[in-house]
């Protein structure tokens, strides 16, 4: 293998700078050539692809965002926008592919590699830690810790003003971002996909509050199965209507930002191995960090297997949060 290429698909997330960076110094590190391709599989089929070089990924990796741009391509679903994809790659002499997503990308590189053959290596990139085959995804460790610093923030203006905070946080089907932010910063109750009747224990914890305390943040997955955050609010103030109720939405700001420490480590870690990976003549898989050592898990798997929360971090949450 002599020439490879790498991208940035899907929802962007903090280190995925970091990501490409290692990829890049990697790969010129073994004497292989590789190429940037801009805005993932649309602009692979757009022929959107550029030489990188040492120099081209310095200064990157303390952004946010990505370099490279992401995309949602629809033409790469079609088996036509695969075959200008696959037409492209040849081009440019491409023979391996470093795909930074999430279960979209993957997904998108184990169809390819079957239809043309073309190896590609995952690196899990998106801030809701829900790729199974890694501990944490690139992105996740800058999303909690800025959630948690807006929950610091709330709990100034909730405490002033003796408030009810509902915080509505990302993660469509997955509660990391909920359970460890809400940990984080001293939730009183969180609501996540992964778990039922929430709604309830809450209800049951802020009838049963024996301290003096006169404010009360929780925070709702946006995936959650009770509802957004303005639901789960509205169904609480009908239990108790002298509340004063208010509601947060952080949204894509959880997204940016400067990426962490622990993100720039390991997305570098993962883009390294990633490299290797190819060089190994690995395929059909993505790279992850499990308990600080770095695994090859197949696509089949990260794609399809569910990764819960930690059962002993919602049940701390359950003790520490009356």
């Amino acid at each position: 293998m002599k020439k490879i290429g790498v991208f940035t698909s899907g929802g962007d997330s903090p280190g995925m700078n970091a990501c490409v960076r290692a990829v890049v110094r990697t790969a010129v590190h073994n004497g292989l050539q590789v190429f940037g391709i801009r805005r993932g599989y649309q602009g692979m089929i757009e022929g959107d692809i550029t030489e990188l070089s040492a120099p081209s990924v310095a200064n990157i990796l303390q952004y946010g965002g990505t370099l490279l741009k992401t995309a949602r391509s629809a033409d790469f679903l079609t088996p036509e926008g695969r075959k200008i994809a696959a037409d492209q790659l040849h081009r440019h002499g491409i023979e391996g592919l470093v795909c930074i997503g999430g279960n979209g990308t993957y997904t998108g590189a184990m169809v390819f590699e079957k239809e043309y053959g073309i190896p590609g290596i995952g690196c899990p990139g998106t801030i809701d830690n829900d790729l199974y085959g890694t501990d944490y995804t690139i992105g996740f460790d800058t999303a909690i810790n800025t959630a948690m610093e807006a929950i610091d923030k709330i709990r100034d203006t909730a405490d002033s003003h003796n408030r009810v905070f509902f915080v509505e946080v990302m993660g469509r089907h997955a509660g990391h971002i909920a359970l460890l932010s809400g940990i984080a910063g001293g939730a009183e109750g969180i609501f996540v996909p992964e778990r039922q009747n929430e709604f309830e224990a809450v209800i049951h914890t802020y009838s049963q509050k024996s301290r003096n305390k006169e404010f009360s943040i929780f925070i709702v997955c946006e995936g959650d199965e009770e509802g957004h955050a303005y639901e789960v609010a509205r169904r609480f103030q009908e239990v108790y209507p002298d509340t004063d109720c208010r509601i947060t939405v952080l949204g894509h700001v959880q997204r940016g930002g400067s990426p962490t420490a622990m993100d720039r480590i390991l997305a570098s870690r993962l883009g390294a191995h990633a490299v290797k990976g190819l060089l190994e003549g690995r395929k059909n898989c993505a790279v992850g960090v499990v308990s600080n050592d770095i695994v090859f898990t197949p696509f089949s798997e990260a794609i399809y297997k569910k990764k819960d929360i930690p059962e002993n971090l919602w049940s701390l949450n359950a003790m520490i949060s009356r």
